[in-house]
């Protein structure tokens, strides 16, 4: 369980909560419109690379992935692994690299306590992201989501955070009991969702849920707030079409498409050492292409 806010350097602690409160940015603006239209997929990168080409292909929001940034770094994919400092360097260099809103997988916020989850959500928003997520897992197998009350309490605090900056950042939160394997997963997210929701989440989130009854009572339960569906992985019947018909306005993939590149990796790299072949490289892009893209950046 994370404990209190994780060391940062004091300039970057001290410049975040002594800033005055900000003018609304056009990357929030744009993500709050994208929240009030119809169904948008965010599509989550993993490095300064991924975020760049996805933009290419134009979506019109990306998110980062707490999962997939881990792996890069040889890391599993928990606040005790990846600190805090490095979150929001990871975060500040994908909103500076992206000319589209940015949501922050902020998992638990670095902290336990309301005032913890606060102050490094102060942080958060000073990387520049338009959005952030708030999770209730605590990362102990033993009681894996916070208790109800202090869960509700960590929105809260959140909220007021972004209330301060006078950012609008659009608070995202997120119940984990599909994750961690509650014993009632759809009774659980629905409640604390609800409460989320009354707390001043903006946007609301139950990773895990694919069923489309389930997505579908959550959508009414909370509406009118929009609803992020995770789609990490291939779901018969899913579709984009299928879940706009269902009222959810947000889709993102997680680590999916970090698992797909990793994926691939494996499987060529398998192939080298089992069979000493190089098959595995079929369907790469060429180095013409990628390079080609990254040289149209410079200018």
């Amino acid at each position: 369980m994370a404990n209190g806010r994780a060391a940062v350097r004091p300039f970057l602690y001290r410049a975040a909560m002594s800033s005055e409160a900000r003018p609304v940015s056009p990357a929030v603006e744009a993500f709050r419109a994208l929240h009030e239209s119809s169904c948008f997929v965010m599509p989550n990168p993993w490095d300064v690379g991924t975020a760049l080409y996805l933009e290419r292909l134009g979506f019109k929001a990306i998110a980062t992935t707490s999962s997939g940034f881990a792996f890069s770094r040889g890391l599993p994919d928990s606040t005790a692994a990846v600190p805090l400092e490095a979150m929001l360097g990871h975060i500040g260099d994908i909103v500076r690299a992206a000319s589209v809103p940015v949501n922050a997988d902020f998992l638990s916020g670095y902290a336990d306590e309301p005032e913890g989850v606060a102050a490094n959500v102060t942080l958060c928003v000073a990387t520049g992201a338009a959005g952030l997520s708030i999770e209730d897992s605590t990362g102990d197998d033993a009681t894996p989501l916070y208790e109800r009350t202090l869960a509700i309490e960590r929105v809260r605090a959140a909220r007021s955070a972004i209330e301060t900056t006078g950012s609008q950042v659009v608070l995202t939160a997120r119940c984990e009991a599909w994750l961690v394997g509650d014993p009632d997963p759809a009774r659980t997210a629905l409640d604390r969702l609800v409460a989320f929701a009354d707390a001043g989440a903006d946007c609301l989130y139950a990773p895990g849920v694919t069923d489309p009854g389930q997505i579908a009572t959550i959508v009414k339960a909370v509406a009118p707030k929009p609803v992020n569906v995770l789609v990490s992985s291939p779901v018969l019947g899913l579709s984009v079409a299928v879940l706009a018909d269902l009222g959810v306005r947000r889709i993102s993939v997680g680590s999916g498409l970090a698992r797909v590149a990793w994926g691939a990796f494996v499987r060529a790299a398998t192939g080298l050492v089992e069979n000493g072949t190089f098959d595995g490289f079929a369907g790469s892009m060429s180095h013409a292409e990628l390079d080609a893209f990254f040289r149209e950046r410079l200018g």
